[in-house]
């Protein structure tokens, strides 16, 4: 709202009349402000009015990610459990949200937080961890599958065995990870819905499309679940190779995953992904990460295939599960988009030529 040419006494009075103090829900902490995303028509990117294609916008959470909710969950379940005490240092893999969560978690439960990251982690979200108090590990040899993260597990364990009173919390075998999206992410878009029919949601730890799949499908027994992975992960069997995007993929199966429970997976190169973060920025202001873009590339091909219902539009949820800000360096940097054009567009090249 605009005021023009009105006293300090006028204006006050017009916003007091819009935002009335006793009608403000004041937290205790931000840990309070975890959840609770909306769900976002996108009907200026996907046009067709036969489907109605949903974001959960998880980039709203406090920490920037949908990794807020996993973090918050595992540490007050330990804390509960006695697995994590108020001494207890806390040691993860992360390409860059978890560890983001979980440093907002150590600041708010006084736990210490150390981070093992790799050269592929974004700039931004480097800095935030160390701004929130996190210490961080940086390993620089590649594993055996041309990524990082089999290098950043065998650092974990020589911290462990280094750092007293060490916890790792172990986002890709830690059954906690899928219940925070079962009785949060899963269980808000189930309550918030009458009907849908695909899920949309990108591979990772697979802890988020686990935890909301299995949930949404209490409700909605023939929901069709797509999971999109990165071109260069070998979750789904693809071969292994070199991702310049973090967020999705994984050089290793995560123990969390049972792909049975997934019935179609979409692989993602980075320059898909990083199309559809701009188309998503471009048609609907949404200003999200890589991994949301994967999510939305991934979508515009679901649609395409999938059987419309009679009498209604064909319901799709897409999870966005962190904010664009992170990816200045990588999605909306210019020479970087045309680095990655110009490699995808060469390999593009040899696969028609061959």
């Amino acid at each position: 709202m605009i005021i023009i040419n009105r006293s300090k006494k006028e204006a006050k009075k017009i916003l007091k009349s819009h935002a009335p103090i006793n009608s403000l829900s004041i937290k205790s902490s931000i840990l309070e402000c975890i959840g609770d995303t909306p769900l976002v028509r996108l009907n200026r990117l996907f046009t067709d009015p036969d489907i109605e294609v949903l974001a959960k916008l998880e980039c709203m959470n406090p920490g920037g990610s949908m990794k807020d909710r996993p973090a918050r969950y595992i540490i007050e379940q330990g804390l509960k459990n006695g697995t994590i005490q108020s001494n207890s240092h806390i040691v993860e893999s992360t390409s860059g949200n978890l560890g983001i969560a979980l440093a907002m978690m150590g600041r708010l439960y006084g736990l210490a937080v150390t981070c093992v990251v790799d050269p592929k982690v974004s700039a931004v979200n480097l800095k935030i961890m160390k701004q929130m108090g996190a210490n961080i590990e940086m390993v620089t040899e590649a594993d055996e599958q041309g990524g990082y993260l089999l290098t950043r597990i065998a650092h974990v364990q020589y911290l462990l065995g280094s750092i007293p009173n060490s916890v790792w919390i172990n986002q890709y075998a830690n059954s906690n990870n899928w219940k925070s999206h079962f009785e949060g992410t899963g269980t808000e878009i189930a309550d918030a819905l009458d009907d849908l029919d695909v899920l949309i949601a990108g591979v990772s730890t697979s802890g988020s499309i686990m935890g909301i799949a299995r949930r949404l499908r209490e409700k909605f027994p023939a929901l069709h679940v797509v999971g999109v992975d990165a071109v260069g992960s070998i979750i789904f069997g693809g071969p292994p190779g070199s991702r310049d995007l973090p967020g999705i993929g994984a050089s290793r199966i995560p123990e969390l995953l049972n792909k049975s429970e997934i019935d179609s997976v979409y692989h993602i190169n980075d320059l898909d992904s990083a199309n559809g973060c701009r188309a998503l920025l471009r048609y609907e202001g949404i200003f999200a990460g890589g991994s949301s873009g994967s999510v939305v590339a991934a979508a515009q091909q679901v649609v395409a295939k999938m059987r419309k219902p009679i009498g209604r539009p064909l319901r799709v949820v897409i999870i966005l599960p962190d904010r664009g800000e992170r990816y200045m360096d990588k999605v909306y940097d210019d020479d970087w988009y045309a680095m990655v054009e110009a490699k995808w567009l060469a390999v593009e090249g040899e696969v028609v030529h061959e």
